[in-house]
């Protein structure tokens, strides 16, 4: 009674990219978790410290915590000292000043037994964040050379907003665009099938569905928003169903629901993603066998334009144009 299908190896650069980005999933989770601790450090033992760096995370301020790891040592540091760990011209030398006057008036423990191992594990912690932030920076590398140089990439790198990160987790979640029929499966795969519950009069919701990749769910979430916010078709596109689909609030002078429409947004990313993937993996199994295959087929702003305004043209070949019925404008 169930369905069973012919599941298809990942291709090539979904192989590789698929144990690159859940590593570099879990290490960036690891980086999190030792900012944390370091945050939580530097409240106990310095708290005035983000009066002066705002983010006590950054390389500047991690800097000044590793050389003068105690209130005391600060304080009692010469101004040249202090100015030469000093990024460009921050911090200037009237913070510095009311960094030094900080740390002789500062809250922070003052239990030498207490101060002396919150300072042995800071230590241990910037050592294993800065390896940690290296072995990002590597893989950082490796998975743009892999989405630059494959087809998968290049296609959905051609789509704003999509940069490396987000085309290499794209393509290590499909693995194979083969297994996906239709773009409605691979919407429900990335977690973007909407469930709606109606009664016919009384109740009429819709939510997203539980089920998807959690990671490429939120990923599409973050994309969708980073796209309303720049010169595209996906911004032209929000400004028009902004509208119709959310309702404005004049006592805050803005729209609320806007988040259906980042939905929105995020669901036809996907089937864009779908479309031309699938286009391609179609134009790939033509390809007489020994010949170079042709460039793949990308995304293009004017075409997408032109769909928008109703000249919608199906990717698939052969397929002929949609015919419009134009009416009149007195109509």
């Amino acid at each position: 009674m169930q369905l069973v299908r012919r599941a298809f190896v990942p291709t090539g650069a979904a192989a590789q990219l698929r144990g690159l980005i859940r590593h570099r999933y879990e290490l960036s989770h690891h980086g999190t978790q030792l900012k944390n601790k370091l945050t939580a450090i530097c409240d106990e033992v310095f708290p005035e410290f983000t009066q002066v760096f705002h983010d006590p995370n950054r390389p500047t301020a991690l800097s000044y915590r590793e050389q003068f790891p105690t209130p005391t040592a600060l304080a009692t540091a010469s101004l040249s000292a202090l100015q030469a760990l000093r990024a460009r011209n921050f911090p200037s030398d009237a913070q510095l000043l009311k960094l030094q006057q900080l740390a002789r008036e500062t809250i922070g423990t003052k239990e030498v037994d207490r101060q002396k191992g919150l300072l042995l594990e800071q230590s241990l912690l910037l050592k294993e964040l800065r390896l940690a932030q290296e072995h990002l920076d590597l893989m950082q590398t490796e998975i743009c050379a892999i989405v630059t140089n494959c087809r998968e990439g290049q296609i959905v790198l051609s789509i704003p907003p999509i940069g490396p990160v987000q085309a290499a987790t794209i393509i290590a979640t499909i693995g194979n665009i083969a297994n996906f029929e239709k773009a409605s499966e691979l919407k429900s795969y990335f977690g973007w099938a909407p469930r709606r519950h109606q009664t016919g009069v009384t109740f009429d919701r819709t939510k997203l569905s539980r089920a998807g990749v959690r990671p490429v769910k939120q990923m599409l979430f973050l994309m969708a928003a980073c796209a309303t916010t720049l010169d595209c078709e996906w911004a032209r596109l929000y400004r028009r169903l902004l509208p119709r689909l959310a309702t404005y609030d004049e006592r805050i002078k803005d729209y609320r629901g806007k988040l259906k429409v980042i939905g929105r947004i995020a669901g036809q990313m996907a089937a864009m993603i779908f479309a031309l993937l699938k286009t391609d993996q179609e134009l790939l199994s033509q390809a007489p066998t020994g010949q170079d295959p042709p460039p793949p087929m990308l995304y293009d702003q004017e075409t997408h334009r032109r769909h928008q305004e109703g000249h919608y043209r199906s990717l698939k070949p052969g397929t002929q144009p949609r015919k419009l019925i134009q009416l009149p404008k007195h109509i």
